[in-house]
């Protein structure tokens, strides 16, 4: 094991390695991780360079953040494969939106494969972003460095330091109000669209206080590839005397229900192999099954954006496929990404009792706008949640 200290580097292999950031959660935060590509001036060669919660694979699939939960992320860089302008790997952790500075963070650390484990000091950082480590290279092999040196000011001034070009943020709206008892609450503005040669990082929590948005509409009503994200810590604690303390595997399953608007319903999950299909009818497609939680990036819905007019209304629902009922402890978090616009997601944070499936968000089509509504509601399972939505549809026993 080598351990460093802010300044020290260590060798590590020219091959795929793994990088995991963990620190200590806090509820009045979100610690956000990003990658960045440098060349030899030390900045970015385009904005396709920066790896954060909006684009999380970059450099053809060299870097990707292969796993985010509350308390830690997880990298993939392939550095034999990197492309030679490529000098420096920059990673960062920013405090979203400032609320708070490091030195409230009580532990962070970064650790990658080949046995290095740097912990970076925090007591007293006043900064809310924070340059990691770097890995660099030095006569043709790879170096890590340690660097745990503060930045002030969030995310932005980060990524334009780093040489990105940052879409300018959307005038600030008031905080919604909570609505009235029998009305529906009013959806936010969405933020307008970067330009093409701009990245938005903004990024849209939807929890209790802000529970709706509506998508910005397109001309015609299209918006292209709508991908919605399931990741999830695939370890658990077992609990009991018997567990030991030791971790088991819980396999969690991203699925929808769907009901068209000529009124066809069904589902798409990987019980039964309802994978469904993206450019015919339902135009949502189940990319594959993860049965552990280990593939790199968790499972995928893509809708097809651009036959929105033909969908009614979708509930994105996860479902615990074999382990026991664990919610909270799965740090699992969906996100919606479509293009041009603010990721929205959404966090599974409620325990959930001893139900398997939750419904965890409504996308529902609004005049033809993609409203989206966060749930986090618990059923037994996706029968119960047909019945709690007035589905209406007939169901059997299915098996993977």
């Amino acid at each position: 094991m080598t351990t460093l200290t802010p300044g020290a580097n260590a060798p590590v292999d020219n091959a795929t390695v793994s990088v995991t950031v963990t620190y200590t959660p806090d509820s009045g935060q979100d610690i956000d991780l990003s990658a960045f590509l440098l060349g030899s001036s030390g900045k970015v060669r385009g904005d396709e360079d920066m790896c954060f919660y909006g684009q999380k694979t970059i450099g053809d699939g060299m870097v990707q953040m292969t796993e985010v939960s509350a308390g830690r992320a997880v990298f993939s860089l392939d550095l034999a494969r990197l492309d030679a302008a490529v000098e420096k790997v920059a990673l960062t952790a920013t405090i979203y939106e400032n609320r708070s500075t490091f030195a409230s963070v009580s532990q962070l650390s970064v650790s990658v494969t080949g046995g290095i484990e740097a912990a970076i000091p925090t007591a007293g950082m006043q900064e809310s972003a924070l340059i990691l480590g770097e890995f660099y290279r030095r006569q043709g092999t790879w170096k890590f460095r340690c660097v745990a040196q503060g930045f002030a000011g969030g995310l932005e001034p980060l990524a334009k330091h780093f040489g990105v070009e940052v879409a300018s943020a959307p005038a600030s709206s008031p905080k919604p109000q909570p609505a009235s008892a029998g009305s529906p609450a009013a959806a936010p503005a969405p933020a307008p669209a970067p330009t093409p040669s701009s990245v938005n990082l903004s990024k849209i929590t939807l929890d209790k206080s802000r529970s709706s948005i509506s998508l910005e509409k397109k001309a015609g009503g299209q918006y292209g590839k709508i991908r919605i994200n399931l990741n999830w810590n695939q370890q658990q604690k077992s609990g009991g005397f018997l567990g030991f303390g030791k971790k088991s595997s819980v396999d969690l399953d991203l699925g929808c229900l769907f009901e068209m608007q000529d009124g066809r319903k069904g589902v798409v999950q990987a019980l039964g192999r309802g994978f469904g299909s993206y450019d015919q009818s339902p135009f949502i497609q189940l990319m594959g099954d993860d049965r552990t939680g280990s593939v790199s990036d968790g499972e995928w819905l893509h809708i097809n954006g651009d036959r929105w007019s033909e969908i009614k209304r979708i509930a994105v629902f996860a479902f615990i496929y074999d382990g026991a009922p664990n919610w909270s402890a799965t740090d699992g978090v969906v996100t919606l990404f479509a293009p041009n616009q603010a990721p929205v997601e959404v966090r599974v944070s409620e325990e959930g009792g001893q139900l398997g499936c939750c419904c965890i968000a409504l996308l529902e089509n609004i005049s033809g706008e993609v409203n989206v509504t966060r749930r986090v509601d618990f059923h037994r399972d996706q029968e119960k949640l047909d019945q709690a939505y007035h589905w209406g549809m007939s169901w059997r026993a299915g098996s993977k």
